[in-house]
Parts: C-alpha cells; structure tokens; sequence
C-alpha cells in the first residue's frame, strides 16, 4: 500500500528462544497466567504455576477450572477492521494457548468471537495441566514469593494481603483497585468548529478543548442519562461507588444541577465566539502525546455502550464521535505502569518481578491474554539471561507495551487496545498517501496499520520460536 509504518527491526535469522533450565513462577491461573505459562513451558522452561482456587475462590469466580470467563462470553470483534480483531490475529499467529482455546470452542456470534465459556476455559485446564514441564501448585499467596523470576498475573481481583505487598513495594500512589475510566474519542472525529481550547481562567490556549451547551442542551442530556439503561453490577461490584469515581449517570440522578456543579461546570471559561460564559461544558483532555485520542473530563460511566454511543453523540461537537474507548467503572487491582515498569514488563524495584493481564494496566480478557503472552516470553528470557525480543513497533502487542510506557502517570488508566495506540504514520509519507486530500480516510489508516502488523508479526514469530503451522492464519490473512 506504500505507507510505512515506523518499526523496530527484527532479525528472523536469529536462533529461536529457547528456555531450558529456566525455572519460573506464575501466580494466577487465569488468562494471562495460563498464557505465560505455556509459553515458557512450550520452549523448554520449568514452570510452577500457582492458584488460589480452590482453596479459596474471589467473589468473581465460581469454577475450579482455569481462566474462567466471568463478565462475558465474548473476546470481542473478529474481524481485522478493528485493533482487538488484528491483536488476536497475531496471538494467532503467535502460538497462543488462549486463543488456540477460543477458535476450539467458538459459538456462532455474528462478527464476534465468543466461547462457550465452560469448553474454553476446560480445553485450557486440561493442556496446562497436562504439559510435562507446568506444576501446578493449589494455595494462597500472601507475599511476593521469593523466587528468582515471578510473573504476577492475579488479575483484577488480587487478594488484598498481596495487594498490600505490592503496593508496599511500588508506594501508596502507584497501586489502583478501582477503574473509572470514560470515553475516548479519536480527535479526528470531533467538530472543532464547535469546540474551543481553553483552561479554566485562562486566556487563550489552554490544554483543553471545551464543547460548550447552552441551558436546552444541558437539560436534554442530563435527561437522556438518567432514563439511559446501564450494565448491572455484579455482586463483588455492589460496594463499588465513591466520591471520587461517581458514574456520570449517577451524578444526573442527584439532581438536574449535579453535573453543571461538577465535571460539566463552566467555572472560569469563556466561549471566545460568544464572549460568554457557556451554561455547561463538556471537557476533552489528551489522551496521548501525538494528540489522536481525547478523553471525556470525569464522564465515567456505567451505560450499555450503545446508549453511550447515542447519548454522547447527541452533545455539540460529538455527533460524529469515533470512539477508541467506552467508559465503565468497575473493581480492579492494577499499577501505575509509566512508572512502575519497564518496557519488557519487569517492576523496575525488583529485578526478576514480571506483571501480566489486568494488573499491569490494559483492559479485556484478549489484551490482559497477549501481556500474559508477553510476560511469560519476558520471564523466560531473564531466567535464561537472554535478551528480551520486543515486539515489531507495528505491532498490536507493541502498541499495548507503548500505551503502558507512554501514559500519563499522573492519571493513568488502563486501556483496550485501539488503533489510537499504535506508533503514528511517518507524516511525509503520509501526506504522500493523502495526496490533494484533506486527511486520510479512517479505513485507509486502518488498513496500513494491519498490513504493517501482519507483516512485522510473520518475522517476530520466527524470532520467538513459533512454528510454521501457528503461523498459518496470519499467512492467510495477508
């Protein structure tokens, strides 16, 4: 397609990695730690994979097998138009354990790939403990063990004695067990003749762009969000809600006033086209340094994401809104990554600690799958005292390892993987690609990014030491 994505070279003629007489210990035998297990295992490493059930079960759980699938039966999109599709065509093409596990038992769900959530997570159970070099080890750990090399893969209901040990290490401020995350929004697809830059009580530029409602606009959408259906809780979720971290639709349902008092209040802003103070605003923060991603100020939310669809696309400037990101607020245990890892996994404060899934800081079964996958190849290269082989730069893999080095950690939250993540076309060739025109069309962007990560996922398999045959769906997809 003549775009070049930037890359990392890879060298396919290195010898594959190979682990034997690396010992490692895995803690969590969900996703993420049933993946880094294999891995290691698969290229010759000993590992002693450590679960709590069912000596005691989360409030979450309530089956003895491994990687048990609790919030949905769904991995999401199937297709290669989107960046969760495109990440599991290259754990495809990766050996994946997880995902050779979803296409065995898949169920018909449209252009989704979704399990039967029972087969799944036995077909996984029965390779991890079948695999001659997996022991699998029934207790509860209290303490970052003191093994040489550990991934931690607890997911997002850590018990809390080792919750505390981690954030005893890390520091108070780098330890979350709470996700209010809202909306994100490509910049692209804003309207920026509606919208205008400004921090409160500053004149000119400011380092946010402000959607301004007038006093019919406000009420009609404080209106929408409270008649909105949102997803119900589960049981471990029922103690959920505090101050800080109020779902939007919570907030309206205190009274029409509630929002335009909080995060929509106009307090020191001014609409430069009107020379007035707006009603109710609605703020945009950068998401990224490149400035392709926009988050909604303080608009987490529980909604159905087809009511967050239709009612933020209802708010001046949003009507064409491309999401990157829904919002959601849920319980979770997870790190500070910009500042507590580095970029092969490893908890910079102690060596041969590698985290993995939903505690390092992404969101989603598939991406908490591919940092197990990640982590398990990081472990079993500092076991060996191999260097670790980063994934291409184009990558969705390397764009979940960007997100988690790049975020801001002064409010870092974790992330699905989108395309707003990936490393941005080089802008020369780029504007090659445009041509007379004014940007380059959203599908003409995606599918430069996949065929650049198809490409750079061919050569990394070699690299890592993944067979021909594990690689035959990213071969036929090319």
């Amino acid at each position: 397609m003549g775009v070049a994505v930037p890359s990392a070279p890879t060298d396919s003629s290195a010898e594959p990695l190979d682990f034997s007489g690396a010992r490692v210990r895995v803690v969590g035998a969900g996703l993420a730690g049933c993946e880094a297990a294999w891995q290691i295992a698969e290229r010759g490493g000993e590992v002693e994979l450590v679960e709590m059930k069912p000596v005691q079960m989360s409030p979450a759980h309530t089956s003895n097998d491994f990687a048990e699938l609790v919030c949905s039966n769904s991995l999401r999109g199937a297709g290669l138009h989107n960046a969760v599709g495109l990440l599991k065509e290259e754990m495809r093409a990766l050996g994946s354990l997880v995902l050779r596990a979803a296409d065995a038992s898949a169920v018909a769900a449209g252009r989704a790939l979704a399990v039967d959530r029972d087969a799944f997570s036995r077909f996984i159970t029965e390779a991890i403990s079948a695999h001659p070099r997996i022991r699998v080890v029934h207790e509860v750990v209290e303490k970052i063990p003191d093994n040489e090399v550990v991934v931690l893969a607890t997911g997002p209901l850590t018990a809390a004695p080792l919750a505390a040990a981690v954030q005893e290490l890390l520091g108070e401020s780098s330890l979350y067990f709470y996700d209010a995350i809202a909306p994100t929004v490509y910049a692209d697809s804003i309207d920026m003749s509606v919208a205008f830059r400004a921090s409160r009580y500053e004149k000119g530029e400011g380092d946010y762009l402000n959607l301004p409602l007038d006093r019919e606009a406000y009420e009609c959408f404080v209106a929408e969000l409270v008649a909105a259906d949102t997803v119900p809780l589960h049981k471990f979720e029922a103690a959920l809600y505090f101050e800080g971290c109020l779902p939007v639709e919570e907030m309206a349902r205190r009274g029409p006033q509630t929002l335009a008092f909080g995060p929509m209040k106009p307090v020191g802003l001014t609409d430069p086209r009107t020379g007035r103070r707006p009603y109710a605003v609605v703020q945009l923060r950068h998401e990224d340094r490149e400035g392709v991603l926009y988050n909604l100020v303080g608009f987490q939310t529980k909604l159905r994401i087809g009511d967050q669809k239709r009612i933020l696309r209802s708010l001046p400037g949003l009507q064409d809104a491309v999401f990157a990101r829904f919002g959601t607020v849920h319980r979770n245990t997870y790190v500070n990554a910009p500042r507590s890892l580095a970029a092969n996994l490893e908890v910079k404060l102690r060596p041969g600690l590698f985290l993995a899934g939903q505690m390092a800081g992404v969101e989603g079964y598939v991406e908490s799958a591919a940092l197990g996958w990640l982590a398990g190849i990081s472990a079993g290269c500092r076991a060996n005292d191999e260097p670790f082989p980063p994934p291409p730069e184009a990558m969705a893999h390397a764009a979940l390892i960007r997100h988690l080095m790049r975020g801001n950690p002064e409010d870092f939250q974790p992330s699905n993987v989108n395309f707003g993540l990936f490393a941005p076309l080089d802008p020369e060739v780029e504007r090659q690609a445009r041509g007379k025109r004014r940007k380059l069309p959203r599908k003409e962007r995606t599918a430069f990014f996949v065929e650049h990560a198809l490409a750079a996922t061919r050569d990394y398999a070699a690299r890592v030491g993944v067979d021909q045959h594990s690689a035959s769906a990213v071969e036929a997809s090319a």
